[in-house]
């Protein structure tokens, strides 16, 4: 089993040094969520099956890729993934750029974990159609892939149309992997048919069951699993498929670096040479 970490859970500040303890402990991947913008009106703001508003306007966002550029510079080993970026609201061109760019500076540990959203305040703020929200975000995958693989890419679709154009330089990872989010069903038929995999939002054993009935086998799986009790626990969650679980063995932020530590000697995580595709 490999094993991340959610740097967004803690504050800004402490990413940098849970991002090093986790390359120099031996966690395989670590991930930043995104957001483009934020509404100050919170009546878009409700987050699917909560009854209270799913964000705070005054919060400081960060461009993911970016942040997770400066990280590259401080680690060596551990995988640079968002969980999720919100690809749709960009033109392919910029998200392809973002993450290429990430995976060069790298050295090929970029992974782009991408969603279509929930939140449509920013969609309407960007002027983009949160309607289209999906539709969008299967097409934007399509390109990226082909700028990120094709020597010259020319297009057209119902929402991006250009002309040939070049586009390098390409990530170091033959295949940069792209891993759908979400739990809608047409999020599930985005991870089987047109990525790399599924990341789940958070779950226990019992509550990632029915997505991973609905999503079918052969499809990796990363899963948020912050409520994992004991390493008794881990081979259950590999016998349903799952490869990585993104964990969070702390309680308060300023004992991330004790608790993954601490972590890391409990449930056997240690340093490991990764492998590029290249």
């Amino acid at each position: 089993m490999k094993f991340g970490v959610p740097l967004g859970l803690l504050h800004p500040a402490a990413w940098k040094d849970v991002a090093v303890a986790a390359d120099e402990l031996g966690f395989e991947s670590v991930w930043l969520p995104e957001h483009l913008v934020f509404a100050t009106d919170l009546s878009l703001a409700r987050y699917p099956g909560g009854a209270d508003p799913g964000i705070r306007p005054e919060t400081p966002l960060f461009d993911a890729p970016a942040y997770l550029c400066w990280l590259a510079a401080h680690t060596s080993r551990v995988l640079l993934g968002t969980a999720v970026q919100l690809l749709a609201l960009r033109h392919p061109f910029v998200s392809a750029r973002a993450f290429a760019t990430l995976d060069v500076v790298s050295g090929g540990r970029a992974v782009c974990g991408v969603g279509a959203g929930w939140y449509r305040g920013e969609w309407d703020a960007a002027g983009i159609p949160f309607e289209t929200r999906g539709a969008r975000l299967d097409e934007a995958v399509a390109v990226v892939r082909r700028l990120w693989t094709e020597p010259v890419v020319a297009h057209s679709g119902r929402f991006y149309s250009f002309p040939e154009v070049a586009f390098e330089p390409k990530p170091v990872q033959r295949r940069l992997p792209v891993l759908a989010g979400g739990e809608s069903a047409a999020a599930l038929r985005r991870a089987a048919r047109l990525c790399d995999g599924w990341i789940s939002m958070p779950h226990t054993l019992d509550s990632i069951r029915p997505q991973l009935d609905r999503l079918g086998g052969g499809v990796p799986v990363t899963a948020h699993a912050y409520a994992l009790g004991s390493p008794e626990e881990v081979p259950a969650w590999a016998a349903l498929g799952v490869e990585r679980l993104i964990v969070r063995p702390w309680t308060r932020g300023r004992d991330a670096v004790a608790a993954l530590t601490a972590f890391a000697a409990r449930y056997g995580v240690g340093p490991d040479i990764q492998t590029i595709d290249r």
